[in-house]
């Protein structure tokens, strides 16, 4: 009965339902003509409490009413609209945002909003539209010219340390998932002889194989238990290419066959159900198959049942993004196992990218539409330029690091900001209302471009792509500790000091050098530059030490201010680089 005249309610409403609108400049125009404010519903099409918020709230008739009489609604899928994401993604999805109409904010809120809550907090903007607490905005960061200091440094070393679960492996205190940087954080100083770091890798590595669906294999998104027993089921394209990194690089260093089935399991997946026909990479897949067969009664089904009933939703947008994000892990595995299917299916998708993606001037757009500001976006053209790099790191094809420093230089142009102050997702639009007036500076992405660039310097010897680095490192130097992680610390200690340098001298043809490249890019070290040196091609594009004429291909391990001498067999690399 209740439910029949909530339903009668929805009907005799204005609208029936709620109206939604596309993002632009113009909602706000249209609020100042119209006395209304503008409400942001920021989802994720994979997003389970965003599905349950829109059946719920958004058909709740004293939401529809408020909203009509009062707002201009907007509703952007997340994954599709960088720059959105990147200013609100500390608020998690769905998040709720309240423009006045001059486009400042007035409220923002986390997550899964009831009906009747939403109902009395859309009547307390009307009745009082003053700014809540939720959008007290930070301190703006002053660049110091300095990089990170060493107190910053210990600073967030101590907080990941005490982040860190022994008992259920992972870091956190709330959920668990599977985080790249930190397993690459704790095996890069597992290289250097920290035997604690290492067992948290490991121990992390082994954990985290609970949160791999066992039957179509690919990774959750995360559990919400922290003995990693109750996923959440979306697997999305990032958390994959976070599995293949991690359990490649962890396969890599101590040769665990559970790793390497870990990350072969979520390739497994990819191809199944996240592979489009040309090649490239979808954005996700739903945790639920419908509002009545939940996540949690699905993948607990055989391959028999579940394809009985179906499969959850795919998201097929292509984003430049995610596919670089997967290309660089695929490229992670291919180098751990020296499986060419794998390599020959990166490279494919990142030829397939650039032609749907690219931009002539070396950036990418994130989909098939131009992004809020026009043209290339930041995080797109990041994650292909450093898909580019691990390609010629796997590869030694010269194209691919061309194609890197075309998206550095295309970033660098468009979107370093003019007041020292890193790189920005975007460049506001002119006359951008309110909040979309300051440019949003990305701590992740500024962190993963100063590793990237600075990798380029070692390869091209440009100082222009040093310069782009310290840009980056001096914006989170600027930054209180706490807003900074792994990738931050990474960035800081490769800034540091060189990389090690593994140089193949030999011909491209010779069937013993191509054997010889293949065993040092299995190599587990975390931060090494490997070239391939072909005395009948062009020189690499950095001066390079005299290395001597030899009668048979060689490589050669290089630190800081010596080279090792040649090594003719494969199993002496590890001994020379130290790994």
């Amino acid at each position: 009965m209740i439910a029949t005249l909530t339903l009668l309610a929805a009907l005799a409403s204005p609208a029936g339902a709620v109206q939604w609108e596309k993002f632009s400049q113009e909602i706000f125009q249209r609020a100042r003509a119209q006395h209304r404010f503008v409400l942001l519903d920021l989802e994720a099409v994979w997003c389970h409490w965003c599905h349950v918020m829109d059946e719920k709230t958004y058909r709740d008739p004293a939401v529809i009413r408020l909203i009509g009489r009062h707002y201009l609604a907007v509703r952007v899928d997340q994954d599709a609209n960088p720059e959105l994401s990147d200013r609100y993604q500390q608020w998690g999805w769905p998040a709720t945002i309240v423009f006045a109409p001059d486009g400042s904010e007035i409220v923002k809120r986390r997550g899964y909003l009831p009906p009747a809550p939403m109902a009395r907090l859309l009547q307390a903007i009307v009745e009082d539209p003053s700014p809540g607490p939720s959008v007290a905005e930070a301190a703006e960061p002053v660049p110091s010219g300095a990089l990170p200091s060493e107190a910053a440094r210990r600073q967030i070393e101590e907080r990941l340390r005490g982040l860190y679960d022994a008992r259920h492996g992972g870091w956190g205190s709330v959920h668990r998932l599977l985080d790249a940087d930190l397993i690459e954080l704790a095996v890069s100083r597992a290289q250097a002889g920290d035997g604690e770091e290492a067992n948290r890798a490991r121990q992390t590595l082994e954990a985290a194989t609970r949160i791999l669906d066992p039957v179509w294999g690919g990774l959750y998104q995360y559990s919400d238990a922290l003995d990693w027993s109750s996923p959440h089921f979306e697997k999305l394209a990032s958390v994959q290419a976070q599995g293949l990194a991690a359990w490649s690089l962890g396969y890599a260093r101590w040769k665990d066959p559970g790793f390497l089935e870990a990350a072969q399991s979520i390739r497994r997946y990819l191809d199944r159900f996240l592979k489009s026909p040309e090649g490239t990479f979808y954005v996700s897949q739903d945790a639920d198959l419908s509002a009545a067969v939940t996540g949690h009664t699905f993948y607990a089904w055989s391959e028999r049942d579940r394809r009985a009933h179906g499969a959850p939703r795919v998201d097929r947008h292509l984003y430049a993004r995610e596919n670089g994000w997967i290309i660089a892990g695929l490229c992670r595995l291919a180098d751990a196992t020296g499986d060419a299917a794998v390599l020959a299916e990166a490279e494919a998708a990142a030829r397939q990218v650039l032609e749907r993606r690219g931009e002539k001037d070396g950036g990418f757009r994130h989909d098939g539409e131009a992004g809020l500001g026009g043209g290339a976006t930041f995080g797109d053209t990041l994650a292909m330029g450093q898909a580019f790099f691990a390609l010629y790191q796997s590869t030694a094809d010269p194209l691919w690091l061309s194609r890197a420093q075309a998206a550095l230089d295309s970033i660098v142009k468009g979107f370093a900001d003019g007041s020292g102050l890193g790189f920005a997702s975007a460049a506001p639009a002119a006359g951008a209302p309110g909040v979309f007036a300051r440019p949003v500076r990305p701590v992740e992405e500024n962190a993963q471009l100063a590793r990237f660039a600075n990798l380029l310097f070692h390869a091209t010897g440009r100082t222009e792509d040093k310069e782009a680095a310290e840009h980056a490192l001096r914006y989170l130097a600027a930054l209180p500790p706490p807003a900074l992680g792994p990738a931050a610390l990474l960035a800081d200690a490769e800034n540091a000091r060189e990389p090690l340098r593994v140089t193949l001298v030999g011909s491209k043809s010779d069937p013993a050098a191509r054997a010889l490249f293949a065993s040092a890019r299995v190599l587990p070290a975390t931060y090494r530059l490997l070239e391939w040196l072909d005395r009948a091609g062009p020189p690499l594009p950095h001066p390079t030490p005299a290395f001597p004429r030899l009668a048979r291909p060689a490589l050669f391990v290089c630190r800081e201010n010596s080279c090792s001498l040649p090594i003719y067999e494969g199993e002496r690399l590890a001994r020379a680089a130290g790994g």
